[in-house]
């Protein structure tokens, strides 16, 4: 009887972890949505994996996508398609903010985030009454820190109209919904009025522009007079040799891992950004020292990626995940490996930090 007993509390114990583990594990190092919820955005259920492979297809030359015009022109139909496969993933496994922060002593990955967000309020001057607009705004984890902390009124827009519908759904359970807007669009060409925002913000969201001219000046275009503009990018920096194999390795992975035309050059974005008329108030690499590494998010332990590559597959074979998550899982890992090479080479910074201003009279007023 004692052995019996034994056994079926064993039996229990083991489901109840089989249970934890495929079920209700949500992310490594923050918890967000369940692994069971892997919906592959707005895809139907039978058309992830094809729309992976043509995803795939697409940007496995990324400097073509940037160089030819055919192509450029179908970069937002593949971001948006990129979206959809990892959104879900995403917020599983790294939180409602999709982007990089330093690390800071003693603080956790969250915290560190939240802090990277809100130094886009001290940069912008942002507060109270002021109209902010998030360009490539995901599902909205960065716009409800900077409302919460400016207590000003931000819109954002993203392309994905599933990240949408997450980020509206995100804003009403912070009580944040009367203050943070939702827009599906392109930021290459907004849907919003001339001079219609006191300030604006993009964090590491303009890569996946073709030509960053066309969405600087569109941001130039809905700012207001001597509003703010302050972007968070994605560059190779002086350390990168294009004659090193190792390097264009690289960075070619994190090109087609990311949905990204071709990354642009450090010395780059200043020059473009008084091309389309704003003025350069500072520039400056977040990622340098002081700053702590920002690639340890993606260090994941053996352990860590086996398990939520079991849990991925697990969920595929029981048909509760679509066909192609486990690929797109796959395809997310390598890419982490090559972001974390290119930070530890130094060749690469996802955070090169530009704050420009929109001049007080521009140059069509000045010529009234």
């Amino acid at each position: 009887m004692e052995a019996a007993t034994m056994a079926w509390t064993a039996a229990v114990v083991g489901v109840g972890l089989v249970y934890w583990f495929v079920w209700v594990m949500g992310a490594a190092e923050v918890k967000g949505k369940r692994a069971v919820d892997l919906k592959m955005g707005s895809i139907t259920r039978d058309k992830v994996q094809d729309k992976y492979t043509q995803y795939w297809s697409f940007f496995r030359r990324p400097k073509e996508t940037a160089t030819a015009a055919a192509s450029a022109e179908k970069v937002p139909d593949f971001v948006d398609t990129f979206y959809n496969l990892v959104t879900d993933i995403y917020e599983w496994g790294w939180g409602q903010s999709f982007h990089f922060s330093p690390s800071l002593p003693g603080r956790s990955h969250r915290e560190a985030t939240r802090v990277h967000e809100e130094r886009v309020v001290d940069l912008l001057g942002a507060k109270p009454g002021h109209r902010l607009l998030d360009v490539g705004c995901g599902v909205g984890g960065p716009m409800r820190a900077i409302a919460a902390h400016s207590g000003s009124n931000v819109v954002g827009i993203t392309i994905n109209d599933y990240q949408v519908n997450r980020a509206r759904a995100h804003n009403r359970k912070a009580g944040l919904d009367s203050r943070c807007e939702v827009v599906c669009g392109n930021f290459l060409s907004m849907p919003f009025p001339d001079a219609s925002f006191d300030g604006a913000y993009s964090i590491e969201a303009t890569c996946h522009a073709p030509r960053l001219q066309d969405v600087y000046g569109e941001v130039f275009r809905v700012l207001k007079p001597g509003g703010l503009y302050v972007s968070y990018e994605w560059v190779t920096t002086s350390l990168y040799r294009a004659e090193d194999p190792d390097h264009v390795d690289c960075i070619q992975g994190i090109e087609r891992g990311d949905a990204l035309p071709g990354l642009r050059r450090q010395d780059e974005i200043a020059s473009i950004a008084k091309e389309v008329g704003f003025e350069v108030l500072k520039e400056q690499d977040l990622a340098l020292p002081p700053a702590l590494p920002w690639w340890t998010r993606l260090k994941m332990g053996r352990i860590a990626y086996w398990r939520n590559s079991l849990v991925v597959r697990v969920l595929t074979m029981l048909r509760i995940a679509p066909k192609g998550v486990s690929e797109v899982h796959e395809m997310l890992f390598e890419t982490a490996q090559h972001l974390t090479k290119g930070g530890e080479t130094g060749i690469f910074t996802p955070m090169h930090m530009v704050l420009l201003r929109k001049p007080v009279a521009t140059a069509t007023e000045e010529a009234k």
